[in-house]
């Protein structure tokens, strides 16, 4: 460090305005750098200890085994009411969560610093996504509006009216220039990211609509509602013209509330259909999806088939509502909070729980995020706290 600072501060008094602010920058780089050096360091004695005593070791694990485990590697604090809604951005090392205090924070999440706070809304903000390259973040809130936030500026640059009660979700299209919403006014709606219009409105759902996901190829999107019901919608018969917005399934198979829905990555295909293989003593009847979780109020945990509108098999070991769920990036592993303060992993391939964090917040665990290629997962509370996990 003595040597950086001897280099940055050899310049000459005469600095241009390009290069003021070089040596708090780079002071910065070197402050995180050796955190991360210490840090490894930790690691590779915890390794060696591991090695000497026989211990298994997580490099035995392939990556996409690697699950959330206690202790928490940061417990963060900042809001002043429940988390709603955490999410990692897809790129820059940092999480976004959403709170009913309105605010929508910023968090680095190897060293948890704090980093920010967006302010515009004025109700509990429900939902927050990125779209694909990470530049705007959506957010929806219970003051009835979407709003867009430029994620380099970290200005709003759109509110979008038009919804009549609370927007309970929100999701970008893939390629960026439209999103989706939903609402307790029982409506789902499609928006011009540009002019902010809205223009398609979709009816369907007989209660307070939850949650909506658009799948990856962007031409499902899955609803869930109050009413017990996910539906499907056909969004696009090519990636230029909206469709008039076709159910094409509609999933009926839990007794409460849907809360949570999560769509499969690719990565889960061969996982799913071992499951299904094993449970049908058959090799002849492959599934190709695509394949959705759903997670509800009846404390159940679903996984279905979209192709066909049937539920594949049923994961059951919650004792409450369970309120948000996402799909390991190696496919192999659903992780879901609940009401009853735990996070679990359940195993697909034997459908079944492979492993419970108790008590992993002191109140009920609202939501929760796997990083798409760093083992880390990412929880938020009623608690007003938000926990990052580290995978192995």
């Amino acid at each position: 460090t003595h040597t950086c600072y001897d280099n940055v501060s050899a310049q000459p008094n005469d600095i241009d305005k390009t290069q003021s602010g070089m040596l708090e920058k780079k002071w910065t780089s070197v402050i995180r750098l050796v955190k991360k050096i210490t840090e490894l360091e930790e690691k590779l004695r915890d390794v060696e200890k591991e090695y000497i005593s026989g211990a298994p070791m997580r490099d035995k694990r392939s990556p996409t085994e690697w699950i959330p485990r206690p202790p928490e590697r940061f417990e963060l604090q900042g809001h002043r009411e429940t988390i709603n809604r955490v999410i990692f951005h897809p790129f820059i090392v940092c999480f976004v969560s959403a709170s009913e205090d309105a605010t929508i924070k910023i968090w680095d999440y190897e060293t948890g610093d704090y980093e920010r706070t967006l302010k515009s809304h004025t109700g509990s903000v429900q939902d927050i996504a990125f779209n694909s390259n990470g530049k705007l973040l959506a957010s929806c809130s219970a003051d009835m509006t979407i709003k867009i936030w430029d994620f380099q500026s970290y200005l709003c640059v759109k509110t979008l009216h038009g919804h009549d009660h609370n927007v309970s979700s929100v999701t970008f299209l893939p390629a960026g220039d439209h999103l989706v919403s939903c609402s307790r006014d029982k409506t789902v709606k499609m928006w011009e990211v540009m002019t902010g219009y809205c223009i398609k409105t979709f009816s369907g759902h007989r209660d307070w609509v939850k949650m909506v996901r658009v799948h990856k190829d962007g031409a499902l999107m899955a609803t869930c509602s109050k009413d017990h019901t996910i539906i499907v919608w056909t969004l696009s018969n090519n990636e230029h013209i909206v469709s008039n917005g076709d159910i094409k399934a509609t999933l009926k198979d839990h007794d409460h509330c849907v809360e949570c829905i999560a769509w499969a990555p690719d990565s889960a295909s061969n996982s799913l259909n071992e499951a299904i293989e094993d449970r049908n003593n058959q090799r002849n009847n492959k599934l190709f999806g695509p394949f959705l979780a759903s997670g509800s109020r009846d404390k159940t945990i679903k996984v279905w088939d979209v192709s066909v509108g049937v539920c594949l098999f049923t994961l059951i070991g919650h004792d409450n509502w369970v309120r948000a769920l996402c799909w390991h990036p190696g496919g192999k592993f659903i992780v879901s909070c609940s009401d009853d303060r735990t996070i679990r992993v359940w195993d697909i391939l034997n459908k079944r729980l492979n492993k419970t964090l108790e008590s992993a917040h002191s109140h009920f665990c609202t939501s929760l995020d796997f990083h798409p290629t760093s083992p880390y997962v990412v929880s938020g509370s009623v608690d007003h706290t938000i926990k990052v996990w580290e995978c192995r």
